[in-house]
């Protein structure tokens, strides 16, 4: 899988690879892996002043997730993930994440999801609200 990154990856969240994230392999598992970006996306929206629940009028939920290995992780590997955002339709965002490992300048994974804008009131898909389409550029 390729997965072409956007330009800029203006946001980066420095975190440590925990014993807990580690799996039977002795290295980073997915799971933990998609933890990890999860972490970084939040720390992304909050710089904009959004939350998951709010992104200026609407909660978002995750509809795709594509991540594509590039070496493993260990525990104790501080990980720099860098996040941007790509394209940004009428109902939903591209966000992007370079996972590398600043110590042996290795990259790691690099991921892409895509937000849907959701009324968690009314259970209903939403528009994408302008206050977010102005924040990240779109």
């Amino acid at each position: 899988m390729k997965i072409e990154l956007p330009g800029q990856l203006p946001y980066a969240a420095h975190l440590v690879v925990r014993i807990t994230d580690v799996n039977y392999g002795g290295h980073l598992g997915n799971d933990a892996l998609v933890s990890l970006l999860h972490e970084a996306r939040v720390g992304f929206l909050a710089q904009h002043g959004f939350t998951e629940a709010d992104c200026g009028g609407a909660g978002i939920v995750i509809s795709e997730l594509e991540v594509a290995y590039r070496a493993e992780a260990f525990q104790g590997d501080c990980l720099e993930i860098a996040v941007g955002a790509g394209s940004i339709g009428r109902g939903r965002a591209d966000l992007y994440y370079q996972v590398m490992r600043p110590a042996d300048a290795r990259e790691i994974a690099r991921a892409r999801t895509t937000l849907a804008f959701f009324d968690y009131t009314t259970r209903r898909p939403r528009r994408t609200p302008d206050a977010f389409r102005t924040a990240l550029g779109g």
